[in-house]
């Protein structure tokens, strides 16, 4: 952008324009694999303000092709799904107000950092069960065009599942409320001779035109952020047509989010916790078959390596638990000393989470549990007194430890969200170990939602080296070709961005892809929106902007 641009979209809103190096290279990053410098971060004030930006940008188009504008909150997202080589919308400093709660929903702008949101909604005994592992750290615009899933997601299900209404700015810079409506109300919509009238038409006659191929598409897991959710849209046997679901997950490629209602769940009295240490992943499949029809709120898993990790550097883990003393976590963590001294540390450790508002309720699936598994004599642990923060520090922040305390090496998350029917779980796992260890210079940990069967892989890299930066399509064409063979999904929380987008089409195939193709021109025709993230990535484009500097 030139300087007389900027200074006539300065004039026309009331919020921050900064182009100066510092901020620029702050925001050239996510805490994705990738580097892509913008040419300036604009904070918008008020609705108004973003109104305008959408309008400027749009009337600016033809004759500078290469604008266009993403939003951003905390920056978190791992696919890059937050950069932009022209305009960055930053909500964080502005659109940050507190969130306000009516009954059981939440009303919250994308600026929000989600701790300061859950404070507000514990306040009334109310949770957002969403909520992803970067809960410190992330922010609600995020998590809602992220559509977000964590921990909680098994039985809570991911983000899409809690949007009431959203008001977002189009691509025609107007301000527009998007529910769920009936089918009366659809045609009512569809009537209007509007650019909201051209989406409701354009979206309800492409899904019903190509209904039974875009269910087939749909994937045979519980979690999916691969791509547009546009089987979920149209509800045809209630009547129900709801964009929030194909909104929310869309990586801000429709529009720019300004406000959400969100619909929260009362918070579970009582917790019971089972630790199961696995030293071989034969029974793996029936120990998932006796657990999920209990109704476990969570069921996470890590692998040996995370646990050498924590008994590693367990001081820093003392710090992360908040404890009071560094004696008081060394006994804590004794049972685990002992694991290593004596050779029997285990392959994958299984934690599995049931809450009730009854304790009887919560003895009893423990007691189903233990008896479903006599069979299979493995080595099982009750967590109590406050025990559960371990395991959950160890779930929690072993990548974190690995990030800091391997020197000369990075994050490099590009396979780190794959998902597959956990059915198959055991015959899965030691194939995505197999190629992995293809590439010996890769470190890494295996963990992840094992109930859903959604793993985290996310090794460390030089990535300063090509010969290492060569891995990345290699292992991910690899990976992908397993997931899919399986009929998994290449992401069910971190989205596509730029590093996932190429892979849609070997995902979905060329139909589908271009039906996506056709979602984001109904809402988005002149592709001011976030480009390059859900349709028409590159994987070149990708590669050539990985970063080589932290």
């Amino acid at each position: 952008m030139n300087s007389d641009l900027i200074k006539k979209l300065q004039s026309l809103i009331t919020g921050n324009i900064l182009t100066d190096e510092e901020t620029l290279k702050t925001f050239s990053h996510d805490t994705s694999l990738f580097e892509v410098k913008p040419q300036a971060v604009v904070f918008p004030k008020t609705d108004e303000d973003v109104c305008k930006l959408v309008k400027f940008v749009s009337e600016n188009k033809e004759k500078y092709p290469d604008l266009s504008l993403t939003g951003r909150s905390a920056g978190t997202d791992m696919s890059g799904g937050a950069l932009n080589s022209s305009i960055i919308i930053s909500f964080a400093k502005y659109f940050n107000r507190t969130p306000t709660i009516s009954g059981s929903v939440a009303t919250t702008e994308p600026g929000v950092f989600y701790r300061d949101f859950e404070k507000e909604a514990l306040k009334h005994n109310l949770l957002f069960p969403s909520y992803p592992a970067s809960k410190e750290i992330c922010g609600m615009g995020g998590i809602v065009n992220n559509n977000a899933g964590g921990e909680k997601s098994l039985l809570y299900g991911k983000t899409e599942k809690y949007i009431k209404r959203i008001k977002v700015v189009l691509s025609d810079g107007n301000i527009y409320e998007i529910k769920p409506i009936t089918e009366s109300q659809l045609q009512d919509k569809i009537k209007q001779k509007n650019f909201e009238g051209e989406i409701y038409s354009g979206i309800s006659r492409l899904i019903k035109e190509n209904y039974d191929e875009i269910i087939q598409a749909k994937p045979a897991v519980s979690k999916n952020s691969a791509g547009y959710n546009l089987w979920d849209v149209w509800d045809r046997e209630k009547g129900i047509f709801d964009l929030t679901k194909l909104w929310v997950g869309a990586q801000g490629t429709l529009g720019l989010l300004l406000k959400a209602d969100i619909q929260l769940v009362p918070i579970q009295k009582h917790r019971e916790m089972m630790i199961i240490f696995l030293h071989d992943l034969s029974h793996l499949g029936q120990i998932i078959n006796d657990i999920l029809p209990l109704g476990p709120e969570s069921f996470e898993a890590y692998d040996d390596s995370t646990l050498k990790l924590a008994l590693k550097y367990f001081p820093e883990f003392a710090r992360s638990l908040g404890t009071k003393g560094f004696l008081q976590t060394g006994f804590q963590f004794i049972p685990e000393f002992f694991m290593v001294l004596f050779g029997g540390l285990p392959k994958m450790v299984l934690q599995i989470d049931f809450t009730s508002d009854d304790p009887e309720e919560l003895n009893g699936k423990i007691a189903q549990l233990k008896e479903k598994l006599k069979p299979l004599h493995p080595k099982t642990r009750i967590a109590i007194d406050r025990q559960e923060d371990k395991y959950w520090a160890i779930r929690r922040e072993s990548f974190n430890l690995l990030r800091q305390k391997i020197r000369d090496k990075h994050t490099a998350p590009f396979v780190d969200d794959f998902v597959v029917d956990p059915k198959y779980l055991p015959e899965f796992l030691p194939k995505v170990d197999a190629l992995f260890k293809k590439y010996p210079t890769l470190i890494y940990t295996v963990a992840g939602h094992i109930g859903n069967g959604n793993f985290h892989i996310i090794p460390l890299m030089d990535i300063t080296k090509q010969s290492e930066r060569d891995i990345i399509p290699k292992l991910g064409e690899e990976i992908y070709d397993l997931v899919l063979s399986y009929h998994g999904s290449i992401t069910g929380e971190h989205n596509d961005g730029l590093i996932r987008t190429p892979y849609l089409e070997k995902m979905y195939g060329k139909n589908i892809v271009k039906l996506f193709e056709k979602t984001k021109k109904f809402f988005d025709p002149l592709n001011i929106f976030n480009p390059g993230k859900k349709v028409h990535g590159s994987l070149n484009y990708a590669m050539s902007h990985i970063r080589q500097s932290w």
